[in-house]
């Protein structure tokens, strides 16, 4: 403490020391040789053989094709029944971590088929994300 002028005291502390000290724990710390102790990263190299790398396709597409009896479906290309339409679906996503599925319609079909799929799919695994396909517009339309 300081007798400051008037007579009053003064508490100021001296951080000059500290300071001092932390520039000195920097220049430590700079100097002491650093070692990676990870694990080393390696850039991923394409396969030997590509046509046995290539993962099998992950894409789920119900079509939905509208007749005089009503609708049909199709699961990647594949007819499907309404009956086996769950149990397919259950086969497919019970072993995969990611449920995506993708429902594509007729544009002349009503929208209740398309729910129906969609509530058997919400069956087995509420979780799963759908997607609504749109029929791509020719530029003469």
């Amino acid at each position: 403490m300081t007798v400051g002028t008037g007579g009053r005291l003064s508490a100021e502390m001296n951080v000059t020391p500290m300071i001092d000290m932390l520039l000195v724990l920097i220049i430590i710390f700079l100097l002491i040789p650093h070692s990676s102790t990870g694990e080393e990263a390696l850039v991923p190299q394409p396969p030997a053989n590509p046509a046995k790398a290539l993962p099998p396709d992950r894409t789920v597409v119900v079509e939905l094709k509208a007749t005089p009896a009503g609708a049909t479906l199709l699961m990647n290309q594949n007819p499907v029944t309404w009956d086996t339409l769950r149990s397919r679906l259950f086969d497919i996503y019970s072993s995969r971590a990611e449920r995506v599925l993708f429902v594509k319609a007729d544009k002349d079909l009503d929208f209740d088929p398309v729910s129906q799929v969609i509530d058997i799919a919400h069956a087995d695994f509420p979780e799963m994300k759908v997607g609504l396909i749109t029929a791509k517009i020719a530029s003469g339309d």
